[in-house]
């Protein structure tokens, strides 16, 4: 039997609403796994606006915001899910980068991450990255689906904290500092 699973981890308000929304009206509903932290109620960035929520609808992946003016000059496409891609933001983001956002993780949104990949002409590389260390978070699940999705034209990497047994590095200076 089909998995109806619904697995997502959003990164506004908006997104949520209309998950929730869509999970509503659903005709036949499947459950909804959705992963977001505390840390995006307070911040700024993630805010949606009155339209967000009114004149949109959910989205599986989100490319770029500065994608569609730097679409010859990125080299590197790089994926992410949830609250890492605040933190990216955070640090800037070089006009050789583009930043996707993955909203939903499963079904995996395989035809839009082939289309975000294949608006990008000039792309040299494709990465995951990920606040987990690589034996824990999406990084397990997503791999072969992100080469699937991109061909096997492309390098894929992984950035991210090495494999561990724990989530945290046990001194909170250090695991800040990763």
């Amino acid at each position: 039997a089909e998995n109806n699973w619904q697995v997502c981890n959003l990164t506004t308000p908006a997104q949520y609403f209309h998950i929730l929304r869509r999970q509503a009206f659903a005709p036949q509903r499947r459950p909804l796994v959705l992963m977001q932290p505390k840390s995006l109620l307070r911040l700024a960035q993630a805010a949606s606006h009155i339209k967000d929520l009114s004149q949109t609808t959910f989205q599986p992946v989100i490319d770029d915001p500065h994608g569609a003016e730097k679409r010859t000059l990125v080299r590197r496409l790089v994926f992410c899910t949830g609250k890492v891609y605040y933190d990216l933001l955070a640090k800037g983001i070089p006009d050789q980068v583009a930043v996707v956002r993955v909203e939903e993780l499963y079904p995996w949104p395989h035809e839009r991450i082939a289309q975000v990949v294949d608006s990008y002409p000039e792309i040299e590389e494709v990465a995951w990255v990920q606040e987990e260390p690589k034996n824990q978070g999406a990084w397990s699940f997503v791999a072969p689906r992100l080469r699937v999705s991109t061909g096997n034209a492309l390098i894929i990497r992984f950035y991210g904290r090495a494999e561990r047994a724990s989530p945290a590095e046990g001194y909170p200076s250090e695991h800040a500092e990763e």
